[in-house]
């Protein structure tokens, strides 16, 4: 008699409760689990709940806290993909774009690009102009004007207008086009919640995975895992390595050797005072002496600039932005900008690595592929690897398809598994997000400006924050000077989003860390007690959060040679500018 499938049986759906999926990774066997909880990871994990299979995930860290924080946070197809023939490319990224924009309104929002032409006594040289103006094109044809505009030509009043920062005298014109920008976290964030809470998978952070089970033949049975100080083995059909730069480690448990398949290409992001550049949009502006340019983003009183793109070498754990790095960027700002910004104005850095797919030939990390490679070991358990942000979905549906087609029919049938369904698959919050400014009458003690804020961070579940602010007005209070987040969201990430400690609410849940290094670390303490007081934290865990965070930010600060720096009292200096 043949033995019926799991995805077969009815699941109903998960609480988003640490303590709840540890006692279901124990106990309960899975057609699928995943190990890493990054944006590629929470994408497979929801694929394959919202198919019908009985779905886990993993995370030996905390979610989102490797590359998928630490992304240039932009959804967008990429003009330099372009100019280096990734036709497909940008017009697979293109698509993941407007789908995103369907499915997650909340947290993806159109953002407009500036391009500066910069030329000698009023004239750019005729080669640059037909090249830039053939890209801006290419990128409409290729799939930017689903967006529903199309790239424009601005002359130098109009570009000014948008960066009256930029250098009169070598300005000429500029081309505007228009992508996408997302909070990389709080996406991961989404899609997992969304698995767990509306397709029943198992989610869970702080379990790390220590080997690959097998049966007597060989082939995958489970993984073997590490969480709170207790060994057991997470019984499975099939394993998905989605561990990013980590994912040749995650092999080596399973193929017994270390493929060195990875090459590591560092990204950095510095953040500074917007009223030190006053860009109305998003510019893409060029290194001086290099062939490279970065990106300027604009979110509400600052600005952030990135990304670098170059090998690295060092300890994959503890990526840090140096002073070179540093050094970089500001180069560049400043190379394009008439205000000279220093060091003592950069309030926060992240580094991140990109987990780019080994070329047959060398050269810079910049001219590597972008598309993501599926491997399959001979044990069965698959590995993804590459690929970027905007593309995770389309990432997830074909390791799915890989598991569906080659690992699940030699462990017991894949029959009845139909195709992805996530093209047209809302995230948790976008239902609702549409009618939230008629629901401000209902909330009357939450600002309009605050409740702006909570829905372009939690959609239609901003409700829940309103109502506990209603109840309780002193969670409308902001948690760090001169950032919007408040208690209401420290609550939520503790109750709802399985945040655990200190580093989680102010790195990941919300991004005080990234936009305000000092001022997140001043306000640990205040922090640490309302979490303390949530979590029931004895002393001693409360000192260890506060000891630790403290600590990560005095080792960035000086892995950057920074000074103490503070936005509040910044912002309050360029106001007079």
């Amino acid at each position: 008699m043949r033995r019926i499938p799991l995805y077969t049986q009815n699941v109903s759906t998960r609480p988003f409760i640490r303590a709840a999926s540890l006692e279901a990774l124990r106990s309960e066997t899975f057609d699928l689990v995943v190990i890493g909880g990054g944006v590629t990871g929470a994408g497979v994990v929801l694929d394959a709940a919202s198919r019908g299979l009985r779905a886990a995930l993993i995370e030996r860290d905390d979610f989102a806290s490797g590359t998928s924080s630490k992304s240039s946070k932009l959804i967008h197809g990429g003009l330099r993909y372009l100019q280096q023939g990734e036709i497909g490319l940008v017009y697979e990224a293109l698509a993941e774009r407007q789908r995103l924009l369907q499915n997650a309104p909340h947290l993806v929002k159109p953002l407009p690009f500036l391009i500066p032409m910069f030329g000698k006594n009023g004239i750019i040289p005729a080669k640059i102009a037909r090249l830039l103006g053939g890209a801006m094109w290419g990128y409409d044809l290729t799939g930017g004007l689903r967006i529903g505009k199309k790239h424009q030509r601005l002359d130098k009043a109009e570009a000014l207008a948008l960066m009256p920062t930029l250098p009169q005298e070598r300005l000429v014109s500029a081309y505007l086009y228009f992508d996408a920008a997302a909070d990389d976290a709080r996406l991961v964030v989404a899609l997992l919640r969304t698995a767990a809470l509306e397709y029943g998978a198992v989610v869970a952070n702080q379990v790390s995975a220590t080997g690959v089970a097998k049966d007597v033949g060989g082939r995958v049975t489970g993984v073997s895992v590490m969480a709170d100080g207790e060994e057991f083995t997470i019984q499975a059909r099939s394993v998905v390595n989605a561990a990013g730069v980590w994912s040749d480690d995650v092999r080596s448990q399973d193929e017994g050797k270390h493929p060195d398949s990875i090459r590591p290409a560092k990204g950095i992001h510095i953040t500074v005072p917007w009223e030190l550049v006053r860009n109305q949009v998003a510019a893409v502006i060029p290194v001086p002496n290099d062939r490279r340019s970065v990106f300027i983003v604009p979110h509400g009183d600052l600005t952030y600039v990135g990304t670098t793109d170059t090998d690295y070498d060092g300890p994959i754990d503890d990526p840090q932005c140096t002073s070179e790095d540093i050094d970089y960027l500001l180069s560049a700002l400043n190379g394009s900008c008439t205000t000279t910004i220093t060091r003592d104005a950069v309030v926060g850095t992240w580094a991140g690595l990109r987990p780019l797919v080994k070329a047959a030939a060398s050269g810079r990390t910049a001219d590597l592929s972008r598309k993501h490679n599926i491997a399959r070991s001979v044990s069965g358990m698959v590995t993804i690897t590459g690929g970027k942000l905007t593309t995770y979905r389309e990432m997830a549906a074909d390791t799915v398809d890989e598991v569906i087609a080659h690992v699940l029919p030699r462990n017991g049938g894949s029959e009845g598994i139909g195709r992805s369904c996530t093209k047209k698959l809302r995230l948790r919050g976008a239902a609702g997000y549409d009618t939230l400014a008629s629901a401000r009458s209902v909330y009357p003690d939450v600002s309009p400006e605050l409740q702006e804020h909570l829905g372009d961070r939690y959609g239609g579940e901003a409700r829940v924050m309103m109502a506990a602010i209603q109840q309780d007005p002193t969670l409308a209070e902001t948690i760090v000077a001169g950032l919007p987040y408040t208690k209401a969201e420290v609550q939520f990430a503790l109750r709802h989003e399985m945040a655990n400690s200190l580093d989680d609410v102010l790195s990941r849940r919300t991004r005080a860390r990234i936009y305000a290094r000092d001022d997140s670390a001043d306000a640990a303490v205040a922090v640490a007690a309302l979490m303390a007081e949530e979590l029931d934290w004895d002393d001693v865990t409360l000192k260890e959060n506060i000891d630790s965070y403290c600590a990560s930010i005095e080792h960035e600060r000086q892995a950057a040679s920074l000074p103490e720096t503070h936005l509040s009292s910044l912002l309050h200096s360029s106001a007079d500018l």
